[in-house]
């Protein structure tokens, strides 16, 4: 008699755990479609009323079944309630209580939120649709509109991106206005990058960005996925499109500079995986287009044949004003000043990128190239490496190089010294010219082409010997350099138009002036005909008197 008075217990029980698990479950759904209120207050009111009777029947259940013996009012059957229901075992309430817990559990709590990390994975994958937003008043306008957006984000869950395509079309063609025309752009793009169309991704990306993003998509949950979605599928878009024109590299721009700054962290998202996340996830693809974006134009230009290197010059230098720091840019400009013959301002970039990073960003390239390729570049056209240390310093306070900007070559230093030296020994200068010319291969020509019967200014020398010794007619004139070694060579024969009267002193410093009349290149020697008045500094002694001998008597 026992089973059938305890199953009473147990037909009222287990029908209200049911009802109430099924109540939950229709509660859910309704949610999660955006039914309406009246729907949503039914559900709620049917969840509530299990809950009730389910607490009820236990609470009343577990006070029966703490009797050990209990007596039917009506037929005065005695029924022993220490067993269950056909002795089952005791466990039978706690399973009834965890099965509640969890159905209120599965209800209550909803659906875990995604991750950072799984966010820009599902947005870069194409994974599920967005969610229905929770603004005040933004809802479906009945339940075709609801079924036609299910439908489109339920294709492209299963990655059938095409026909997400086609029922997107579908809805946005009967509901042009709708309360999720921005969610349906999202999809779009979504639908467009697991296509593969790269250009439609940026195009349709365009309109949403030129909008207030946390505005549009204020939801605190799903709000930041969505926007991620937005801008990550249009970053990783961009380096992807081919010949992408002005307008596409300015959306691609946009896209990366918002998510490289994006930090609006989803609700349900800790600190440290929504740090990681943008760490990791979100800002290396937006700082990769970002340098996209910058260095197309001036690669580009480089690309053309012949290259355009004035439009490579003006891309890179915008480039870099918008990365500073960027050591490949830098270098990138160095290289369209190369070709532009603008050397100096080529070594300042290459000097440039290698002080800031020599490897420019890729860990795989040799630092030392970069280094010795700028440092060659630089004593090469000045022709030594002073004033190198002064320019790595000077690189570092400015990407670029300063209104003026100078670096003297070998031969601009060569000629400044000789203008310092003509400047304070004009003599031997315009002697080093006439010698140099004499010497070159043509110096035959020249000489009787432009030196011969031509006065030449007044020349310094010394006079390392005369013939004859006495009285000379022939003076033997070296012209040294400052620092030339003893013997000294005589390099020009200056002969005088009367014999001096005396004996020339030799070794002394004489300046003269005269027309060249004879040369030979092997020995060199140049012979210049003068007036003996024209030579000063010359310093004579008497000659001597030769013996006189005694005269012999005849015998």
């Amino acid at each position: 008699m026992s089973g059938p008075v305890v199953a009473i217990g147990y037909i009222f029980l287990i029908p209200s755990v049911l009802g109430m698990i099924l109540s939950a479950f229709v509660l859910s759904s309704a949610i999660s479609s955006g039914a309406g209120a009246a729907v949503l207050f039914g559900g709620g009111f049917s969840v509530a009323f299990g809950v009730a009777c389910f607490v009820g029947g236990l609470l009343g259940w577990l006070l029966v079944m703490k009797k050990p013996v209990l007596e039917c009012p009506v037929c005065g059957a005695v029924v022993n309630t220490s067993g269950g229901f056909g002795h089952a075992p005791k466990v039978w309430p706690w399973v009834l209580v965890i099965i509640a817990v969890v159905a209120m559990r599965v209800f209550f709590a909803g659906p875990e939120s995604p991750t950072p990390s799984q966010i820009a994975k599902n947005s870069a994958t194409n994974a599920a649709p967005i969610e229905q937003g929770t603004k005040p008043g933004k809802n479906y306008k009945d339940a075709a509109e609801y079924n036609m957006y299910k439908a489109a984000g339920d294709d492209i869950g299963a990655k059938n991106f095409a026909k997400a395509v086609t029922d997107l079309d579908a809805w946005k063609a009967k509901y042009a206005g709708s309360d999720f025309k921005n969610e349906r752009e999202i999809m779009y793009i979504q639908a467009y990058a697991g296509q593969n169309q790269f250009g439609k991704v940026v195009d349709t990306a365009g309109p949403l960005l030129d909008q207030d993003l946390d505005a549009v998509f204020s939801d605190p949950n799903a709000g930041p996925g969505q926007v991620i979605t937005l801008l990550y599928n249009t970053v990783v878009a961009i380096v992807r499109v081919q010949n992408p024109t002005p307008e596409q590299l300015a959306i691609g721009k946009k896209a990366a500079t918002q998510l490289r700054d994006f930090n609006r962290k989803p609700g349900a998202v800790s600190d440290a995986d929504w740090n990681t996340a943008r760490t990791q996830q979100l800002q290396p693809p937006a700082k990769a287009a970002l340098m996209y974006v910058a260095t197309l134009p001036g690669a580009q230009a480089m690309a053309k044949t012949p290259p355009d290197y004035p439009a490579a010059e003006a891309a890179f230098t915008a480039a870099l004003k918008d990365n500073p720091d960027s050591a490949a840019i830098a270098y990138n400009l160095g290289r369209a000043y190369n070709y532009e013959k603008k050397y100096p301002e080529a070594i300042y970039e290459f000097q440039r990128a290698a002080v800031i990073d020599p490897t420019l960003g890729d860990p795989k390239n040799d630092a030392k190239k970069i280094t010795t390729f700028a440092d060659n570049a630089y004593t090469k056209l000045h022709g030594s490496d002073e004033g190198l240390a002064d320019l790595k310093a000077a690189v570092k306070n400015s990407a670029l190089p300063p209104d003026g900007f100078k670096i003297k070559t070998a031969t601009e230093i060569a000629n400044e010294k000789e203008a310092q030296f003509e400047q304070s020994n004009p003599q031997l200068a315009l002697w080093m010219k006439i010698k140099a010319a004499l010497s070159d291969t043509n110096g035959d020509d020249y000489f009787n082409n432009q030196l011969k019967g031509a006065a030449v200014p007044q020349l310094k020398g010394t006079l390392v010997d005369a013939k004859p010794a006495c009285r000379s007619k022939e003076l033997l004139i070296a012209v040294p350099l400052p620092d030339a070694q003893q013997p000294l060579q005589a390099e020009i024969t200056f002969k005088l138009d009367a014999p001096l009267t005396g004996k020339p002193e030799l070794n002394a410093e004489i300046q003269f002036e005269g027309v060249p009349s004879v040369f030979t290149k092997d020995p060199f020697m140049l012979t210049v005909d003068g007036e003996k008045a024209k030579v000063e500094g010359l310093k004579t002694t008497p000659c001597t008197p030769a013996a006189v001998r005694p005269a012999t008597k005849k015998k």
